[in-house]
């Protein structure tokens, strides 16, 4: 009687679904500062969410596949104000989660870094694009999604020299992270075989253009500022700052087209981008936040879905575990442009095509033809692996 009573258990157990067991939690914390940056143009404004609502889109993407490998991912996202200490916010986000996207300047990010040294937390850099986190500072504890400065303006500068506009006036605002572009497209220009055929500083001297007479101010200003220049092909801005670039189109004394940081721009993402599926993901992101996707959106949705991929490639989200598999020759990860990028092992920067964007379309993609590589064409944007200065620790 007994012998049946546990045939009858086991055949009930059999026919019947069981409660599976708790899913893997693996937590994700986006760390960011408070606020939003200026823009010229009050379309370009950034949301309040900027970033943060690519990363909340991709943990949806990532619990639709976690679900059938019993793994469950969390958002958690910490903004920190101004005189907020970034290292102490850091590890307090590390207690809770393994994983943390970083939208942080290039010294936050290395004082977040060296905070978590030893805690095992692997950071993704979503924002910053500065090269010397990537050379002379890299970490091995943080891998960048958001490209460099030196892929941008290789990006932008493969575009130009394809299009045979090869002498270019080059105009750099007056603060630092004006001038950090600048010596990446000086770079570029010696790297693919223009020539800058004259430099000018454009000064910020401060005032408000956003005046009644502010279109006037301008439409005199530029003309003026550009005029007597030797004969080129392009004018080429270096206005990180956010200063003047915007207000040179169609108002420079020579009818000449203007790239850089206004005009025909270098970005990971936009959105008019709508090649290779990304018409689908634009869609969903748009109904989930009633905007449009923008470049930290993107970087921050990749952030995690690398985070999503290797904890499903590896079963696991112990992040040593997926930290690995993030840093080996197995891992590579989708993004609706074309190819599947990769890191370069040497200084941990995700390898992507560079989209070059006039506001309204997608003008081109870079890699351009012709500009080969032993190893990958998407290496000959930013800096290759004879020229990393980086030691990862």
């Amino acid at each position: 009687m007994f012998r049946w009573l546990v045939i009858a258990i086991g055949l009930s157990v059999a026919a019947n679904p069981v409660l599976a067991a708790d899913p893997i939690e693996i937590g994700i914390g986006y760390l960011g500062r408070a606020g939003v940056k200026a823009k010229l143009s009050l379309v370009e404004l950034p949301a309040e969410n900027d970033g943060f609502a690519g990363a909340r889109l991709s943990i949806e993407d990532n619990n639709t596949t976690g679900k059938f490998l019993n793994q469950h991912f969390t958002l958690e996202e910490v903004r920190l104000k101004d005189g907020e200490d970034v290292a102490k916010a850091a590890a307090a986000l590390a207690e809770r989660t393994g994983f943390i996207i970083a939208d942080l300047s290039a010294d936050d990010l290395l004082k977040a870094a060296d905070a978590l040294r030893d805690r095992g937390t692997l950071l993704l850099n979503a924002g910053a694009i500065d090269d010397r986190l990537r050379e002379q500072d890299c970490r091995a504890n943080v891998i960048h999604v958001a490209p460099t400065r030196s892929m941008l303006a290789d990006a932008l500068a493969q575009y130009l020299v394809w299009k045979q506009w090869k002498r270019w006036l080059f105009v750099v605002g007056s603060h630092e992270q004006d001038r950090l572009y600048a010596d990446a497209l000086r770079r570029a220009a010696t790297r693919f075989g223009a020539k800058i055929v004259q430099e000018r500083t454009f000064e910020d001297t401060g005032g408000a253009r956003r005046t009644d007479s502010g279109v006037t101010l301008i439409q005199r200003q530029m003309p003026v500022f550009t005029q007597q220049a030797p004969a080129y092909d392009v004018l080429v801005a270096a206005d990180e700052s956010e200063v003047f670039a915007s207000y040179l189109p169609y108002r420079t004394w020579d009818p000449r087209p203007v790239a850089g940081s206004a005009g025909l721009v270098p970005t990971s993402w936009h959105a008019a981008q709508d090649q290779w599926g990304a018409i689908q993901i634009q869609n969903r992101f748009a109904k989930l936040n009633s905007r449009h996707m923008t470049a930290l959106d993107m970087q921050a949705w990749t952030a995690a879905r690398m985070i999503g991929e290797a904890a499903s490639r590896t079963k696991s989200g112990d992040p040593k575990a997926v930290s690995a598999f993030l840093k080996g020759p197995d891992f590579s990860i989708a993004a609706f442009k074309g190819r599947r990028l990769t890191l370069r092992d040497w200084n941990l920067q995700l390898r992507q095509p560079i989209l070059l964007v006039d506001g309204r379309m997608v003008v081109s993609v870079s890699p351009q033809e012709g500009f080969l590589h032993q190893v990958s064409e998407l290496d000959t944007l930013g800096g290759d692996r004879p020229e990393t200065k980086c030691r990862l620790q």
